[in-house]
Formats: C-alpha cells, sequence, structure tokens
C-alpha cells in the first residue's frame, strides 16, 4: 500500500512539474498582429528601397541621398514621427526584400505595372514617364522609330520597364544593375543603345552631363510611377494622404520644380 501511495505521489509530482512549464497560451489569440504602421514606428525607421536614379534618387557631393523621390520620403517619414534610411537594392529582387522586410517601401521611380500591382500594395500615381531609347548623337537619325531599332543591341536594368519593353518587342538585350550602368554601356560602346526612363534621360544625358554625346530619341511607352509597401499593407493609404496633402499645400511642387520634375507630377 505504501509503494502505491508513493507511486502516487511521485506520478503527480511529475504531472505538477509539467504543468508549471507549460506557457498559458490561452490570451495569445487575442493578441492582434502588428500593421505596417505600427511595425515601422515601434522600429523608428522607414527603410527605403532605391536604386541610383537622377532625379529620383541619387548622392550630393557629401553623399547624401537627394532627389525627388528621396526628399518626398524624408518627408513622408517625418510626418509619421520616424527616422527615413535609404537602401540601394538590386531592383529585380525589390519584391523578396519587400516580404524578407530588409526595406519597408520601394521608392524610386517604380512604374505601376500589372506584375508590380499584383506582387505590392502600391500607392496611387504621382508622377507620369515613358521608356526611351539612348544612343549616341552621330547616329540619332537613324533610330527615330521603333522598325529602326530591330538590329541594335540594348542594355536594361533587370527587372525594370525597360527591360520588359526590349523584350517584348524581341530585341537584343543585355540585363544590368542599374539604369545608370545601362547608359555606361552605350557611352563606353558595349551596347548600342539603352532603353530608361524618360525623366532620368532628362536629367542625366546632354549638353552640360557626363553623356554628353547621348541623346535619346524613340519613346516605347507611356506609363506611372508610384510607390510600393508590402502587400495589404497600411502604409500605402496613409502616403495617399500625405501625397493630397502635400500636392495642395505646394510643397510636393516646390520639390519637383527643384529637381526639374514639375510637368510630370501628377494631380492628388
Amino acid at each position: 500500500m505504501k509503494k502505491f501511495i508513493a507511486l502516487l505521489l511521485s506520478v503527480l509530482m511529475v504531472l505538477s512539474l509539467v504543468a508549471c512549464g507549460t506557457k498559458d497560451t490561452s490570451g495569445d489569440a487575442d493578441k492582434t498582429p502588428k500593421t505596417d504602421m505600427e511595425y515601422v514606428k515601434d522600429k523608428g525607421t522607414l527603410i527605403v528601397g532605391i536604386t541610383d536614379f537622377a532625379p529620383m534618387d541619387y548622392k550630393d557631393d557629401k553623399g547624401e541621398w537627394i532627389g525627388f523621390d528621396a526628399d518626398m520620403a524624408k518627408a513622408f517619414a517625418e510626418s509619421l514621427g520616424v527616422e527615413v534610411e535609404f537602401v540601394e537594392i538590386d531592383w529585380d529582387n525589390k519584391v523578396m526584400e519587400l516580404d524578407g522586410k530588409t526595406i519597408d517601401c520601394v521608392w524610386n521611380g517604380m512604374t505601376l505595372t500589372d506584375e508590380v500591382k499584383a506582387a505590392m500594395e502600391t500607392s496611387n500615381a504621382y508622377c507620369k514617364n515613358a521608356q526611351v531609347v539612348v544612343v549616341n548623337k552621330a547616329v540619332a537619325d537613324k533610330y527615330q522609330t521603333v522598325e529602326s531599332l530591330k538590329d541594335l543591341t540594348f542594355a536594361v536594368e533587370a527587372g525594370s520597364a525597360g527591360e520588359k519593353e526590349v523584350t517584348k518587342l524581341k530585341l537584343e538585350n543585355t540585363p544590368v544593375k542599374a539604369q545608370s550602368d545601362a547608359l555606361m554601356e552605350v557611352k563606353s560602346k558595349t551596347s548600342d543603345a539603352a532603353v530608361i526612363d524618360l525623366l532620368m534621360a532628362g536629367a542625366m544625358i546632354g549638353e552640360g552631363t557626363g553623356y554628353a554625346d547621348l541623346t535619346y530619341t524613340v519613346s516605347l511607352n507611356s506609363e506611372e510611377y508610384g510607390v510600393g509597401f508590402r502587400k495589404d499593407s497600411d502604409l500605402a493609404a496613409a502616403l495617399n494622404k500625405f501625397f493630397k496633402d502635400s500636392y495642395a499645400d505646394g510643397s510636393m511642387m516646390k520639390c519637383a520644380k527643384q529637381y526639374g520634375v514639375q510637368e510630370s507630377i501628377i494631380e492628388q
């Protein structure tokens, strides 16, 4: 009998220890996951994924990121009460960077394609653009139509709207890391032509630039820029309100004029 009681007490002690060591998760179901807004505010930074793309995002003489998109991102972060941090990304990996939370948004003259809209929560369009063909000035008169481009070799940014356009036209192309690299390919004559954003072409090629011998000819499409967040992020709605307010108070247009993109701004 004593042995039975002793065994029973041992069993009860083990069960008691197990119960004490088990975490009570009964209240976990009541905890609502953080929204993207809460996540960004809690960590105190808005991490913005960009590439080197004047006049939207580029570095000044001190190595600081400036440009229309960069300055607007700084202002948006300030409106949220957080710091801004810019991270240079491979454009082809932008969705993976977002989903992996290495960045919080893609804000870099991003074209609102169907693929982008399917993969991200996007803001309203804020800027008009086009994909244009860049060639050497000496041969520009030969390449004024889409049909004239068929024998050229192109450099395009991987994952960009420019790559999409040349692929659609079945033109020979080499993907590079950034649009600035595509321009370098044409300058060095490694490629015959590049396809880049019209806003970038206006800022980076022609007289008074490092690409004075280049010009743009054919426009391959028309498009609009937007900012991308993680799917279902509440930051997109917050940015839409920020865009509307900054357009109304004139600060968006003031910034646009500073970088020469005022003619492309879309009314909010």
